[in-house]
């Protein structure tokens, strides 16, 4: 085989570096879309809800070590409160 017909058979560098930063969202075709499209039972397969539930937290960990954690809203305001109840607690009280 000449060196002409493998550069052919070798993906451009745009392709090969498209290849690699394409997200994996999921399996794509006819079997996925019937994966998706299996009605309101799949949505009570212990089994399947398991799996999800372990993906979706095992993502989680994966942001935070990647440092996207961010703290809930709940927690903030909370923090906020306290601070504000403090102050007001030291301005007037003590």
């Amino acid at each position: 085989m000449s060196e002409r017909e493998q550069a052919a058979e070798r993906p451009s560098p745009i392709e090969a570096d498209a290849a690699v930063r394409e997200p994996t969202v999921g399996p794509r075709g006819p079997a996925a879309r019937d994966q998706r499209h299996r009605g309101a039972l799949s949505s009570l397969d212990p089994i399947a809800a398991y799996e999800r539930r372990t993906t979706r937290i095992r993502e989680e960990i994966a942001r935070n070590r990647r440092g996207e954690y961010t703290v809930p809203t709940w927690v903030l305001a909370l923090a906020l409160a306290a601070v504000i109840g403090l102050w007001i607690l030291v301005l007037f009280v003590l």
